[in-house]
């Protein structure tokens, strides 16, 4: 093959003609929606197609009156809004995008220039690095790499790949550089085509909540058209109230079912919090991990980064009396731990820190011959250079000094004490160093710090105060890490555990639950100790910004990664933080929390409509009633009881950890209200058959009484109340009473005589006495009986 001084990679002119001949990096599929995609979906729907049917049966029947259409309003608004929000989602998130594309170095016309991966042709030479993630399947030019392709075939060994061997896209560098000439491009490459195989399968793959708003739906929508049909056919030949009539009827029962406005409600719910994410410098690589942030309450974090500055820096280094005492001790300590330190790629932060502090300068005068690289891997923490017979190495002083370990280890251990992260450097008598022939010599322990984030105590506190633990997992040593995680006031820093000593799964898991400083951890432990927390029922969010914390990443319920962080680690995480700064966790976490919580209470208000619709609707059919409501005044109550109020709370802070199944949490919540309603107008609609009230102001009352047993329903669900969740409220309940007396003729309320106002009275009581009790009965179930039962636990 090639040295890498005579590859030149293409001319300009060449990537011209490739661009022309679609030999481009680009799949022909985004995941950015068009502006037709977006005005297509909140406008051609199922539900929206049931609202047009309804709107030509009634100008078919007769019913050309305003009040018959009031539901029309609803539905473009609804498709406004939800067009509109998620216009301004899309511009927002797509500034932000650009700054989180992954880049690619690449030679052309001799020279090394980054550009965005897209951006790549057919038979571009690229240049790859430790942290690099593999973007393009490609052979091998020149140079000898580790590659991780544990996120394509699942085995997680490191595989050697030499000038002339394939790598495949999607896989990533975890040492070493090479030079490597692309062979496939877009759609063609590995990763595309298991994507492409893969999305058909990602869209099952939803949050909890989602899949639960999907089967509300879905159950609606296969409801709803047998149960028009039938009520359709009971009124005119049964009931013999005329085509009209009938018509009339029916259409009110179906609005009164169909969730108009949850799907949409979620969906802006969704978009505005990725919108507020965005302005905060966060990015979404999928809305679902909303919802999962809500859940959150282990999150497993690294030191360096999280706890601590990226920067680093050598404070001092120690010789050892090992020294003193070698055959190398009449060289200077500092140039020959140069002349090492600046043969190795400073392809990781911790080699470019002892760069910076051991100079080429320093190593000047000093000659040592090199044989060949041992770069630097997370499976074995140390690096080093092999000469003529021997080696020098560096790295974690427990790996290098293996069964002398326990000699030096009171004096490392006394660095670390102090918060020193420390390296050793020493001299094997072999060129075997993987695996190690014997342990080093050492030399020298060198000390590097870095300082503790400003923000990392605040941050922690914010954890501990909702309930979400915190497990540091580190490839450091324990004791330095422990000591590092106590500064910043991290519960539980004193607990600490060397990884290496976990050698089974049941200690792993045994770990997982007693320790929370985790020491000496491999990339695959790392994986291991997020699945032993998972099977716990926790739900664990990661984050990490280097190749070896992609595999956690991959395992983890919702990933992070910082934008400062290595290719791999982005692609591999749902969430980036922009700026790299882990401060502004608490804001995500608490904005994941109020958009999964305020869709949850409205979602139980919408559904208090749909069970009161659907069980009364069953009642007219079994009883022969006309249904008791009319279409303007179901859509007089969507509004002001749900529409306003459920979408005014939407911006409420609500940091409560989200637990326990959604659906489940909104039957509990919408079942009291709507059962309660429903008895009240059974009984009432009873009492008008009896003393032959007329239908006007039987449908009057019944519409008080729902607005107003929804009303008790959204001040429980609004608890604890704040004075501004009392604004909403009263703004809802005004708003709802002066369109009742200002628009009676829309929504076409009548005068009620003294008789039946009491009466509606009498029937509320037993209504509000069904919804007391039945709220209580409920709640106590949710505390007690049913998590003794399988199928109700989350």
């Amino acid at each position: 093959m090639s040295d890498s001084k005579d590859i030149k990679g293409l001319s300009s002119q060449e990537v011209a003609s490739r661009v022309a001949q679609g030999q481009v990096n680009r799949a022909t599929t985004s995941d950015v929606k068009t502006t037709s995609q977006i005005i297509k979906e909140n406008t051609l729907t199922y539900f929206n197609l049931i609202f047009a049917v309804l709107t030509i049966l009634l100008l078919i029947s007769g019913n050309i009156g305003i009040s018959n259409f009031t539901f029309l309003p609803v539905v473009f608004i609804n498709a406004i809004l939800g067009i509109v929000q998620e216009l301004r989602s899309r511009k927002i998130v797509s500034k932000l995008a650009i700054v989180t594309t992954p880049n690619v170095t690449v030679l052309r016309d001799g020279r090394l220039t980054t550009i965005p991966v897209e951006d790549l042709v057919l038979d571009d030479a690229i240049q790859l690095s430790a942290g690099n993630q593999i973007s393009v399947d490609a052979n091998v030019l020149s140079e000898t790499v580790q590659v991780d392709e544990s996120i394509l075939t699942g085995e997680a060994d490191e595989i050697s790949k030499a000038p002339g061997d394939e790598l495949m896209s999607g896989s990533f560098v975890v040492a070493g550089t090479c030079l490597a000439k692309v062979i496939r491009v877009g759609e063609d490459t590995y990763a595309a085509k298991l994507v492409k195989e893969a999305k058909a399968v990602d869209s099952s793959e939803q949050s909890e909540m989602i899949r639960s708003i999907n089967a509300i739906v879905k159950w609606v929508g296969i409801l709803i058209i047998p149960l028009a049909l039938i009520m359709l056919y009971q009124s005119l030949f049964i009931n013999q109230t005329g085509f009209g009539g009938a018509v009339k009827s029916m259409v009110a029962a179906v609005i009164g079912l169909i969730p108009e406005g949850l799907y949409l409600l979620t969906t802006i719910s969704l978009v505005a919090s990725t919108m507020r994410l965005a302005r905060k410098q966060v990015v979404l690589h999928d809305m679902k991990s909303v919802e999962k942030l809500a859940r959150v309450d282990v999150l497993c974090i690294d030191k360096t980064g999280t706890i601590t500055e990226n920067s680093m820096s050598v404070q001092d280094y120690i010789a050892t009396a090992a020294f003193g005492k070698s055959p190398d001790a009449g060289i200077r300590l500092d140039s020959l731990i140069a002349r090492v330190t600046n043969e190795l790629a400073g392809d990781n932060d911790t080699m470019e820190t002892l760069q910076a502090y051991f100079t080429k300068e320093q190593a000047n005068g000093l000659t040592l011959k090199k044989k060949s690289l041992q770069p630097f891997k997370s499976s074995n923490k140390y690096s080093g250079v092999i000469y003529d017979g021997f080696s020098y190495l560096i790295g974690a002083p427990q790996i290098l000094l293996g069964d002398d370990w326990s000699t030096y280890e009171e004096e490392v251990n006394h660095y670390a004490a102090q918060g020193y992260r420390v390296l050793a450097f020493g001299k094997l008598t072999s060129e075997q160093v993987e695996p190690l022939a014997a342990p080093i010599t050492p030399y020298a322990f060198i000390l590097i710090s870095n300082p503790i984030r400003q923000e990392a105590p605040e941050t922690f506190a914010y954890f501990g105060r909702q309930d979400v633990a915190i497990k540091v997992i580190s490839g450091d040593d324990p004791v330095t890490v422990s000591h590092v995680a106590g500064k910043a006031q991290i519960k539980g820093a004193e607990n600490y555990v060397d990884a290496r000593t976990l050698v089974t799964d049941d200690m792993v898991k045994e770990a997982s639950r007693t320790y929370t400083v985790f020491g000496r951890v491999t990339p695959e432990l790392k994986r291991q100790l997020v699945l032993a927390l998972q099977g716990d029922g926790h739900t664990v969010a990661m984050t990490g910004d280097g190749v070896n914390d992609v595999l956690a990443l991959k395992a983890a319920d919702c990933s992070i990664a910082m934008a400062s962080g290595s290719d791999a680690a982005l692609n591999a995480s749902q969430i980036v933080l922009v700026d790299s700064n882990f401060a502004s966790m608490p804001s995500v976490v608490a904005e994941g929390r109020r958009t999964v919580n305020n869709i949850e209470r409205s979602a139980s208000l919408f559904l208090i409509k749909n069970i009161f619709s659907f069980l009364l609707a069953i009642l007219s059919i079994i009883f022969a009633i006309t249904y008791p409501l009319k279409a303007s005044q179901i859509s007089l109550i969507s509004a002001f009881m749900i529409g306003l109020p459920s979408y005014l709370l939407t911006l409420e802070a609500n940091n409560k950890r989200i637990s326990g199944h959604f659906m489940l949490k909104v039957l509990k919540n919408a079942l009291p209200a709507a059962v309660a309603a429903v008895a009240a107008i059974g009984l009432l609609v009873g009492a008008a058959v009896f003393f032959q009230i007329d239908y006007n102001q039987t449908s009057t009352v019944s519409t008080f009484l729902l607005s107003i047993i929804g009303f008790m329903a959204l001040v429980r669900l609004s608890r604890p109340l704040t004075k501004s969740k009392v604004a909403i409220i009263t703004i809802s309940i005004l708003a709802f009473i002066i369109s009742a007396a200002l628009l009676k003729n829309i929504f076409e309320l009548s005068h009620v005589t003294l008789d039946v106002f009491l009466l509606g009275l009498v029937f509320f009581l037993v209504g509000e006495s069904i919804y007391r009790n039945l709220s209580t009965f409920f709640d106590f179930i949710a505390n007690k009986g049913w998590r003794r039962f399988k199928w109700f636990r989350r």
